[in-house]
């Protein structure tokens, strides 16, 4: 269960999350014809070893496993993480070709962008998250010798602190124009911290600024705490719903769209049908998750 002061690294907690994410990448790249390659992906996995090393292989040796491997639910998952890494990728093209040239990467996991995307010379790319978390990705990428394509820089606070002091204290600039992605976080927020986050984003963004977010409306409350319940009930506790917050401070693009950006939402459900990955209708468990998810892309008017 989530406390205030809770921490993590890549192994525990919401930290473990990023390594389920970055699995499902892997697996994804395994297709015939991913949506989107991750090289990284799986050498993160294959960092950390055990059941997440086995998971690649096929091997369903835990929980994680298990749920990637055994159910129709982890078949969509796959797809969901491709088809959102396709999604976001997109967005950081689109800004490059907008001249952006610097970029906020909020919890930034193991998103590898700032090693596998092809970014303007000048770019600086800042990286949000626990220190931890930034010392994995870190050490991994330092053995094995791969640089980033643009000037990263580790941001390492929580965001429950003062992270725009500390992004302005690693050299952030207000007055650039900058691309932010929020990529599989907002769960993880309750609503007051996703106003937070909401309104730093929108008071360090200058015109022509650009935001990417995914977003999930909340469950019907007894529905969470019967998936809570069930978690807790099995070897599963602690892997999702004891680590989130159902709860929504607004629909990103209303509230970015008050606020003068011009948002474009798109919902889950009809990407996937895009990109060829649909979920059917009556898959009890897949089709709920994916018809309250949406991608959201705003640009701030001048």
């Amino acid at each position: 269960m989530r406390t205030d002061d809770d921490s993590w690294d890549i192994t525990t907690s919401v930290g473990s999350t990023a390594l389920f994410v970055a699995a499902a990448r892997a697996l994804e790249a395994q297709r015939p014809e991913p949506l989107a390659l991750d090289p990284y992906a799986e050498i993160f996995c294959r960092a950390v070893g055990g059941e997440w090393s086995d998971l690649l292989d096929g091997k369903a040796s835990g929980s994680h496993g298990r749920q990637l491997l055994e159910t129709d639910f982890g078949g969509h998952f796959v797809s969901f993480q491709g088809a959102r890494t396709r999604y976001f990728d997109a967005y950081f093209a689109d800004a490059v070709a907008a001249g952006v040239r610097q970029i906020v990467i909020v919890a930034a996991g193991l998103d590898s962008r700032a090693y596998r995307l092809p970014w303007l010379d000048a770019t600086v790319i800042f990286e949000i998250d626990q220190p931890r978390v930034l010392e994995f990705k870190r050490d991994v990428m330092a053995d094995l010798g791969d640089s980033p394509r643009a000037d990263r820089r580790e941001v390492a606070v929580d965001l429950r602190e003062d992270w725009s002091q500390a992004l302005r204290d690693n050299g952030f600039d207000p007055s650039m124009p900058t691309a932010w992605i929020a990529e599989g976080l907002l769960i993880y927020l309750p609503a007051a911290a996703q106003e937070q986050l909401f309104v730093g984003i929108d008071a360090l963004s200058s015109p022509g600024s650009r935001i990417a977010v995914e977003e999930g409306r909340p469950m019907p409350s007894q529905v969470f705490e019967a998936k809570r319940q069930e978690e807790r009930d099995s070897d599963r506790a602690g892997s999702f719903f004891t680590l989130i917050y159902n709860e929504q401070v607004a629909p990103a693009a209303e509230w970015f769209g008050s606020r003068g950006w011009n948002a474009t939402p798109t919902r889950l459900t009809d990407y996937l049908n895009g990109v060829g990955r649909p979920i059917p209708a009556d898959d009890p468990e897949s089709g709920p998750m994916a018809d309250a998810n949406s991608l959201v892309t705003a640009v701030k008017r001048g």
